[in-house]
């Protein structure tokens, strides 16, 4: 469908869902009763039912998100009625779905629902407010995904709370959605807020902010969320066009809340246990410079393996590196730009990522577009069982902001004038919304397109993204003045293990492929008792030891295996973890090429002035 089409039924769908309550086929009700247990009741009805059963369904994931949930483990007191208040009977087939027998052409579903984890996937509810994702919530009805959607919120009486969401506004408390899938995607904010709004270049964003902060804090954090809207468009070169005329950030400072952030189209939901303060503020920030720019990159350039999103099932894509892995990378660098935080403070977010990357055992094993496929056992997954994940396995956005650096800088330093931007920028031309979701092979003709070089994009995406190659790193960082190089001096290493101290000695949770202590054959469910005669109890006894060592030296460990006491002879090597840091530290020149090439990169990319933030 033409876009120019396609963005009139999107109106017009808006405008059906707009009307009446009584037309519209799913309308859902929120009571909060008992919220002090963190209960909510919901009352989901469907008009127009045809069939004799309708198959009622919770959600298993959710968008955003890459492992299953099971929303349904909080949904209980399950009963059905028919548009007269009779009775109906109710099955449950699975866990997650109710099947009822309709006598009529209206099915009413009543429910208990329970929640008390505020952040971006689950329900929070409790006195202060009702914090609510969709998925967790609402449960929706096969045959009905396509319909028009009602959402009534009962404020509890004598509170002083206001809705929140992306949602299209009516009328007393009634918000809309042309269908299923914009619901699933609309979190809700209800509670006393602090609502601030403001324009840019024509775009309206309203910031809903739930703390205990000071106004002057607030107004002065609104304005670090504008200079990171602006920096962010400036990569694009303008903002996309939000469905109900906004851009809505719900934002959750309160002790009792998970931190956490969460993407959605036209809002995201972020959550932190730190209280914001001005000095908290060039932290928490941070949060917001990564989702919103998910708004353009994940929720409208939308890989092909995300589209359509299934609700119960794992949604798989091997383009997470790219999705959430480069957002990770332009979150601190449109800070920066932004001047929100230091130049020096952005090259050791990169130094975390980069470092990962080259001494990581999991590198070896599997790509980043294969970390990426990964992302249904790493999400929020639980599991009970024993992984080896830490010698298996670097975390998508890690490897994605690793990657996105190298990229940037090697198109800058390759074709001039050009760099990661112009990829962004190419992508958002070619894929400017879901209805247009991209492949890997739509990524690398971008990048071909982005760099006038059909060879650089395959040597990329051959070797570093869909091969196991690290990026060089060293000569890509020298030529904006940088040097990566080991720790110095060296500090003696036998591994990275995960353990636990305690009156028994150490005990061993997993070793580090290729360290000494992996070598040794040490490994999970090893206690270490003794190292060289001496006992060790505590994390500042094993830092201590560590450091009284040079690389070269051998120790003695006393260790309890499984197959009884042995002792074991390792020998300390010097660290493999890498540094970044600048020529001016390392006492080499900085030259008027080299300054040219940070500004290019790191100065502000903004269309218009920024606000001023004192």
């Amino acid at each position: 469908m033409p876009e120019r089409l396609l963005k009139l039924a999107f109106s017009f769908a808006f405008l059906v869902a707009r009307g009446a309550a009584q037309e519209t086929l799913v309308r859902y009700e929120l009571r909060f009763p008992n919220a002090v247990h963190h209960e909510a009741e919901v009352r989901a009805t469907f008009s127009g039912v045809r069939g004799r059963v309708l198959e009622v369904v919770m959600s298993r994931s959710s968008p955003g998100r890459y492992a299953l949930h099971e929303f349904a483990k909080n949904v209980y007191n399950v009963r059905a009625t028919d548009g007269a208040g009779k009775s109906l009977h109710v099955t449950r087939p699975t866990p997650y779905q109710w099947n009822v027998e309709a006598s009529g052409s209206t099915v009413v579903i009543d429910y208990t629902l329970y929640g008390d984890r505020a952040d971006g996937t689950y329900d929070a509810i409790d006195p202060s407010h009702a914090h609510l994702n969709p998925p967790a919530t609402f449960a929706w009805a096969r045959g009905f995904e396509k319909n028009p959607v009602s959402v009534k919120i009962d404020i509890p009486p004598g509170s002083d709370w206001t809705v929140a969401t992306q949602l299209a506004p009516g009328t007393n408390e009634m918000w809309t959605a042309p269908n299923l899938d914009a619901l699933m995607d609309a979190p809700l904010e209800v509670g006393p807020h602090v609502i601030r709004e403001w324009k840019t270049d024509g775009s309206q964003f309203r910031l809903s902010l739930h703390s205990q902060a000071a106004e002057d804090v607030v107004t002065r954090f609104q304005k670090m969320c504008e200079a990171v809207v602006m920096e962010e468009e400036g990569v694009f070169g303008g903002f996309p066009k939000y469905d109900s005329g906004s851009y809505t950030f719900l934002v959750d400072y309160l002790p009792y809340v998970a931190g956490d952030g969460m993407e959605h189209r036209n809002s995201t939901v972020i959550t932190n246990t730190r209280p914001l303060t001005r000095e908290s503020a060039e932290q928490l920030i941070s949060s917001v410079a990564h989702e919103f720019f998910h708004s353009w990159n994940v929720k409208r350039i939308r890989p092909r393996s995300l589209e359509p999103f299934d609700f119960e099932r794992v949604n798989i894509s091997g383009e997470l590196w790219f999705a959430e892995g480069f957002t990770d990378y332009y979150g601190p660098l449109a800070r920066t730009r932004a001047g929100l935080n230091s130049r020096d403070e952005f090259i050791a977010t990169m130094r975390d990522a980069v470092n990962t990357v080259l001494t990581a055992p999991g590198r070896e094993v599997f790509s980043p577009a294969d970390m990426s496929r990964l992302a249904a056992f790493n999400d929020g997954a639980a599991a009970s069982d024993a992984q080896n994940q830490a010698n298996t396995y670097i975390s998508y956005y890690t490897y994605g902001r690793a990657l996105a650096l190298g990229i940037d800088l090697a198109i800058r330093s390759r074709f001039p004038g050009k760099s990661l931007d112009d990829w962004m920028r190419a992508m958002w031309r070619r894929h400017p919304d879901v209805q247009n979701p991209y492949t890997d092979e739509d990524l690398q003709e971008a990048l071909a397109q982005a760099t006038g070089s059909k060879e650089f994009s395959k040597e990329i995406f051959d070797r570093h993204i869909n091969g196991l190659e690290p990026m060089e790193y060293a000569s890509l960082l020298a030529r904006a003045g940088f040097v990566l190089q080991s720790e110095t001096p060296a500090k003696a290493w036998i591994g990275n293990p995960f353990m636990t101290f305690s009156d028994r000695g150490i005990d061993i949770v997993w070793t580090h492929r290729g360290s000494p202590l992996y070598a040794a054959g040490i490994d999970r469910g090893d206690r270490i008792t003794e190292v060289d005669g001496k006992a060790i109890k505590t994390r500042k006894e094993w830092d201590d030891l560590a450091a009284s060592h040079k690389a070269g030296d051998r120790s003695t460990l006393t260790v309890e295996a499984r197959t009884g006491k042995k002792q074991v002879e390792i020998t300390w090597v010097p660290t493999p973890d890498v540094w970044i840091t600048s020529f001016e530290k390392a006492g080499r020149p900085v030259t008027p090429e080299i300054t040219a090439f940070r500004e290019a990169w790191l100065g502000s990319k903004a269309l218009r002035p920024l606000p001023k933030i004192d």
